[in-house]
């Protein structure tokens, strides 16, 4: 049986491990391209969907963490540990992205993704749904394939939006401040639609 929006609410804001909103994060091999990237994002009110060799089927996807502030934190602060012990990997994601409202999302097409070995959820999944496919496998100890930490949803092809729905995620001061002063300079009308910025290293530190 379901409840309506305000109970929804009230139980999600007594849990610490869970929230009301979905966090897509950017990525930059420099943190000064960053604010570009975002803005370029907010000025065509799109995020593109991913053609990543992790996203099986013929769709794109965007993908997003169902995770809160702390978590989102968290994930980020790790990834950027393991980079420097493993200075090969790939940067996945960086502290910089926007945030929707999770109905929003839902709306759009979003859902959460279905984890599980890759071959067994081809079996049970239609063709066209396996955009929402991310692999899990324990059977190997020396390659464990574990994503779950993420809780992610995607969305299938690109993800428009208007920026009033878009709460904006940059990682420190410095970052928001070459932030407001590139949308002052290209986007003024920008800063007065969003719902929020947040600067994540005030909520982790």
């Amino acid at each position: 049986m379901g409840y309506n929006k305000e109970i929804w609410r009230r139980r999600l804001a007594e849990r610490n491990d869970l929230t009301t909103q979905l966090t897509h994060l950017t990525k930059a091999e420099k943190d000064e391209h960053l604010t570009g990237i975002l803005i370029s994002i907010l000025s065509q009110r799109c995020i593109e969907g991913s053609e990543s060799t992790f996203i099986y089927g013929e769709k794109t996807a965007v993908c997003f963490q169902d995770a809160p502030l702390s978590g989102i934190c968290q994930n980020v602060y790790f990834e950027e540990k393991y980079r420097k012990e493993n200075p090969e990997a790939k940067r996945r994601y960086s502290a910089c992205g926007l945030m929707f409202r999770k109905p929003y999302v839902f709306s759009k097409g979003g859902r959460p993704v279905i984890y599980d070995r890759i071959e067994d959820a081809k079996e049970y999944i239609n063709k066209d749904e396996w955009w929402r496919i991310v692999p899990l496998n324990f059977t190997d100890r020396d390659n464990i394939v574990d994503w779950t930490h993420e809780r992610e949803w995607r969305v299938p092809g690109d993800f428009k939006f208007p920026v009033k729905e878009a709460t904006v995620l940059l990682p420190d001061d410095q970052i928001y401040r070459n932030f407001i002063g590139e949308c002052r300079e290209e986007l003024p009308t920008i800063l007065q639609q969003l719902r929020g910025i947040i600067v994540m290293n005030n909520v982790l530190y």
